[in-house]
């Protein structure tokens, strides 16, 4: 059995005494090589704790999770990295998302394209459907989700569809087809478990009810519907009808399945909602009255907690789509307290004072998340400077208003037009980031940590 070397003994004691002083708390934890590379992403319940069982010394690693993993934690992690999350579920998304944009190379599962499923429900249609699906529609559709497991939800449909009895199958029913009263309906029907618009046994408003209150449902948490199930389930085996409490138990674990979901635009799967990069920046050019399409296109975003750990990034996205070697993080510097329009000046001023030298190249698009004030504020850093941007805009999130410097009074896109999706895209590929560094930057101060790494 070969010896560790000293170095090695003395990173591996470093990294245990961060661990013992991580939170309790669901989240996600990263770790890393000497070059700061993501090496591993995983998430947990207990941050501690599960972190914890890797660095433990009785650790059967070989035996537990693989001779890739225990070589990894025996020669190569040199720190790690974590991020909090608000339940098991927020952190598993992260993770997966996480996984997908970093591709660690000891993680060996969530690589591919695969994505969660949604719950759909199509909105552009005279009697709305619901489905199970990975790739949901661009647009005429309400989305729930993602869920995290897809067995639990086709477990869940059945279940609510016999208290909603709305339609799952893809036909195309009209409220204007007179012959719908001699179509035969399906057995969903004559089981109680669809009012069949199909066979014109439901009018339109009549079916728009029931989807309203089927949304209702799912947007809410379902503490009705389980408590019935739940006095159901414990008066079916008090009375010995064991079986009968068995269905009763499963039903209420395909309810509860249902809240085993994130927010669809919390947790974004974008290689689920795909636009042709091309046509958003053709799109983006005629609005802009540009001569051609814009390429290159930065993001810029600011986070804090309380005036804590104020800290800024940038993304920068060619031909629409993202170049990660073109982002970059700003610790802020000159701010003190809670001010975005301040920070928003310094990261500009830092990332463009060199602009429109020879040094280096404006982007042909500045974005900024947030409204006019935001705008105004970016532009105030180039007061100081001696070039301008080409373009400097801003989108709010409340109600996507899109602002653009020098006219006046905001736009406001159709959503699924696709120069905002690709303008969203940025947008948010800029708060995650931003918001990934902020995390770093509470995780160091509450561990205590004086080395920073190096920012721009």
């Amino acid at each position: 059995m070969s010896v560790m070397p000293a170095k090695r003994v003395s990173i591996l004691d470093e990294i245990r005494r961060k661990v013992s002083q991580l939170p309790t708390t669901p989240g996600v934890y990263l770790f890393k090589d000497a070059a700061g590379r993501v090496l591993y992403v995983g998430k947990a319940k207990s941050l501690r704790t599960r972190v914890a069982s890797y660095f433990q010394p009785a650790a059967e690693l070989l035996a537990t999770r693989g001779p890739e993993i225990e070589r990894m934690i025996r020669d190569l992690v040199a720190d790690l990295d974590m991020l909090e999350c608000e339940s098991e579920v927020d952190a598993l998304l992260r993770e997966s998302r996480l996984i997908k944009d970093v591709q660690p190379p000891f993680n060996a599962r969530q690589k591919d394209g695969k994505s969660f499923p949604y719950l759909q429900i199509t909105a552009d249609e005279d009697f709305p459907r619901v489905s199970i699906t990975r790739e949901p529609k661009p647009k005429g559709a309400r989305l729930y989700g993602p869920f995290v497991s897809a067995s639990d939800l086709r477990a869940a449909i059945p279940l609510m569809q016999r208290v909603f009895k709305f339609r799952t199958c893809k036909l195309d029913i009209s409220a204007e087809a007179d012959r719908r009263q001699y179509y035969r309906p399906c057995i969903l029907y004559n089981i109680k478990q669809c009012t069949a618009p199909c066979a014109a046994k439901v009018s339109k408003a009549d079916y728009a009810e029931q989807i309203r209150h089927f949304r209702q449902f799912v947007s809410s948490k379902g503490s009705q519907i389980r408590k019935e199930l739940t006095a159901r389930m414990e008066a079916a085996a008090g009375k010995l009808e064991f079986e009968r409490a068995a269905i009763l138990r499963d039903e209420l674990r395909a309810l509860e399945g249902l809240q085993r979901r994130g927010l669809v635009h919390d947790h974004l799967q974008p290689e689920v909602f795909h636009i042709d990069p091309a046509e958003g920046l053709a799109r983006l050019g005629e609005i802009l009255e540009l001569p051609g399409p814009p390429r290159t296109i930065e993001g810029i975003d600011i986070a804090h907690l309380a005036g804590g750990q104020l800290c800024g990034a940038l993304v920068c996205f060619i031909d629409g789509k993202a170049f990660k070697n073109g982002y970059r993080r700003y610790k802020i510097r000159t701010v003190a307290g809670n001010d975005d329009y301040a920070s928003i000046r310094e990261v500009g001023w830092r990332r463009y004072k060199y602009a429109g030298m020879d040094q280096e190249l404006f982007p042909d698009v500045i974005l900024i998340d947030g409204g006019k004030g935001q705008l105004s504020a970016a532009w105030g850093a180039f007061d100081e400077l001696e070039f301008r941007p080409p373009v400097l805009l801003s989108l709010a999130k409340k109600n996507e208003d899109l602002y653009i410097h020098g006219r006046p009074g905001a736009i406001r896109l159709p959503r699924n037009d696709t120069a905002l999706r690709l303008l969203q895209s940025v947008r948010d590929e800029s708060h995650r980031f931003v918001q990934h560094y902020h995390h770093i930057l509470r995780r160091k101060a509450t561990l205590g940590k004086d080395k920073e790494s190096p920012l721009p």
